[in-house]
């Protein structure tokens, strides 16, 4: 008898599918650790000399005037017990939106600044192979051109396994998810630079019980960050507020936010406020600065009233009701002397004599 075919899996029949909807998930690369890029499995080191420890480098820095070429070389390290095989690029930084993490621009999205420059060799243009516990070199020339703006340029060198790592349920659709993992690269060109930043949108979000302080009122503070100059910034945040006659409500001393705040990035961050006041007139304050940058301050405020509305609600009912009887009771008014005697009943003029 003729075997009946075995009916395909789901997995299988978005098989074409999930090969043109990859998800490459960017990773995420905090600001405040001095390691290089490494998920466990493999990394990518900036290649160390010849006898020096694989993370004898944090990062790639380099300088070069407009016109120049600066060679380095990247290891892709597989601390893994099975052959991978990788999508090795260049890229540029930027900040993510909410939150400010640095993060480098997957393998589908075309660079514009120094991931631009940067020449890998022929053999990236496919892929790399790396055997079990083994490393590639990966040597590359970074061509500055002739039209390089002075300060800082920030991307990175990535390696992204193409195997597929997991699945992922969008609607009715599955998609594969890839890892990349990358290691940044700080360029400065010289000449002026300019370090700048802007604290721009303060926004307060307030939440009250319905009961007034019988519980905390909350509050969300909102703003934005602007890098408005030409070199990395690493902010420092200080926030305040002040309620009515200048009492201080909130005051919170600058400290460091632990991100790099890259040129020309707008990042938006959040402060939560978990005693917000219950009732009062009250100016928020978000003043920035950066330790590197003694001179660099800005500063912006927005101000919102704070009202117990159920209670101030509940109050107005009070009130109206109130003004409502007292106006129904003056219309009505006390009743006259002429009134009482046209209400009593007329005398019986034809009994009198």
């Amino acid at each position: 008898m003729r075997p009946r075919p075995r009916p395909r899996t789901r997995a299988s029949a978005y098989g074409p599918l999930l090969a043109l909807l990859l998800l490459v998930a960017s990773l995420l690369l905090p600001a405040a650790t001095a390691t290089a890029a490494d998920n466990g499995t493999w990394g990518v080191f900036p290649t160390p000399p010849a006898g020096a420890a694989m993370t004898d480098r944090a990062y790639f820095f380099h300088q070069g005037a407009a016109g120049t070429t600066v060679s380095d070389s990247a290891t892709i390290l597989n601390s893994s017990d099975r052959e991978l095989t990788f999508q090795i690029f260049a890229t540029d930084a930027v900040n993510t939106p909410a939150g400010g993490a640095f993060a480098l621009l997957p393998a589908d999205r075309k660079p514009k600044d120094v991931g631009a420059w940067i020449a890998l060799p022929p053999e990236t243009a496919t892929t790399v192979t790396v055997p079990p516990r083994g490393r590639k070199d990966i040597p590359f020339t970074v061509k500055v051109p002739q039209d390089a703006t002075p300060g800082d340029h920030v991307g990175g060198i990535v390696a992204l396994n193409t195997a597929v790592e997991g699945i992922r349920q969008e609607g009715k659709v599955q998609v594969g998810v890839k890892r990349q993992v990358g290691s940044r690269l700080y360029f400065r060109v010289p000449g002026p630079v300019t370090a700048g930043l802007s604290v721009e949108d303060v926004k307060v979000s307030r939440s009250a019980p319905l009961l007034p302080w019988v519980k905390e009122a909350r509050a969300t503070i909102s703003y934005t960050l602007v890098n408005r100059g030409n070199v990395v910034v690493e902010p420092r945040v200080a926030v305040s507020a002040e309620g009515l006659f200048g009492r201080t409500v909130l005051d919170r001393k600058a400290r460091e936010l632990k991100l790099v705040l890259l040129p020309g990035q707008r990042i938006e961050l959040t402060e939560p406020w978990a005693d917000a006041p219950q009732s009062d007139w009250v100016t928020v304050r978000i003043s920035a600065g950066a330790t590197a940058y003694p001179d660099l301050a800005s500063d912006s405020e927005a101000e919102f009233i704070a009202v117990p509305w159920p209670a101030a609600g509940a109050l107005l009912v009070l009130a109206g009701a109130v003004l409502t009887l007292l106006v129904l009771r003056r219309r009505r008014g006390p009743r006259s002397a002429d009134d009482s005697e046209q209400d009593e009943p007329a005398a019986d003029l034809a009994g009198t004599r």
